[in-house]
């Protein structure tokens, strides 16, 4: 009953007046007031600063600093495996497989639709068809940066707007389409195994979502806009393996999508398996 009443509830809320109420309160700079939602956040979700190259709760400018927190140098090797295809990011595997006749798989028998999570465009999502998925869910605890699988150059970046449910695993049980229906930010890379789609998927009390070349996505007014960057220019947008691509403020998911027969996936690798930025979650072909 407490699981159906959560997930109705989302239905009503306001989803974007309650995630900028959160932002404003992330974003305040009283000392007495980030540090206390700081430490409180820590002894909740028993954070360890150990890793991160600021230790001092107090030595981060406000709560969003705190989150989006730089790890240590080698806090995260990167696996060294020929081909390997890194994982983006630290959290947990909600789900990964093929993509079948243009639907990928949610949970409990809900799928929802390529053409629809990549903002409506079917030239967009061809490649993709037939092609491999995996669905990664970062919790509030996680390291929230993101990072590139394989190297790659940007073609085309897509905010698309949308609600905010939760992305916790009673919402992704129970809300079809989740992941076509909240707000996200689709970063499509030309790689030497072909297109790679990295779709960052905001959620409830996601107060924005950014990325490294453009900063903060979210425009001002929410419509679907695309920004191109497959023209000829004096400095392209190309991002090593392993380097960084953005992050979340507040917890979220991250969807990789790749073209048919790119990438196996590791043995052993299932729903609700722990993953951590830089290790291998699969290999991808050769050219």
């Amino acid at each position: 009953m407490k699981k159906r009443f959560f997930v109705f509830s989302q239905y009503l809320l306001p989803h974007h007046l309650v995630s900028r109420a959160v932002g404003c309160l992330a974003e305040t700079r009283i000392p007495w007031l980030k540090n206390l939602l700081i430490r409180a956040f820590m002894r909740r979700f028993q954070i360890d600063l150990s890793e991160a190259r600021i230790e001092a709760p107090e030595g981060y400018a406000d709560f969003n600093a705190f989150f989006t927190r730089a790890l240590k140098d080698q806090a995260r090797p990167l696996s060294t495996e020929e081909h390997g295809l890194l994982s983006p990011c630290d959290g947990q595997v909600s789900q990964l497989g093929s993509i079948t006749q243009g639907r990928i798989f949610q949970a409990k028998g809900h799928h929802f639709s390529l053409i629809d999570l990549l903002g409506g465009d079917l030239q967009r999502a061809e490649p993709f068809m037939g092609g491999s998925f995996a669905t990664l869910y970062l919790s509030p605890k996680d390291y929230h940066r993101v990072h590139m699988p394989l190297a790659g150059r940007l073609r085309e970046m897509i905010y698309i707007p949308g609600r905010l449910f939760s992305v916790n695993q009673t919402t992704v049980e129970s809300v079809p389409g989740l992941f076509a229906r909240n707000e996200r930010v689709v970063c499509i890379f030309d790689t030497d195994q072909g297109p790679m789609a990295v779709v960052l998927v905001g959620a409830m009390i996601v107060a924005s979502i950014e990325t490294v070349w453009a900063g903060l996505v979210t425009p001002p007014k929410r419509i679907l806009k695309r920004f191109c960057y497959d023209q000829p220019a004096p400095y392209p947008i190309q991002l090593d393996k392993g380097a960084e691509l953005g992050h979340f403020r507040l917890g979220s998911t991250v969807i990789l999508l790749f073209g048919p027969e790119v990438v196996t996936w590791c043995e052993g690798l299932k729903p609700q398996s722990p993953v951590r930025m830089g290790e291998a979650l699969g290999h991808a072909r050769t050219a």
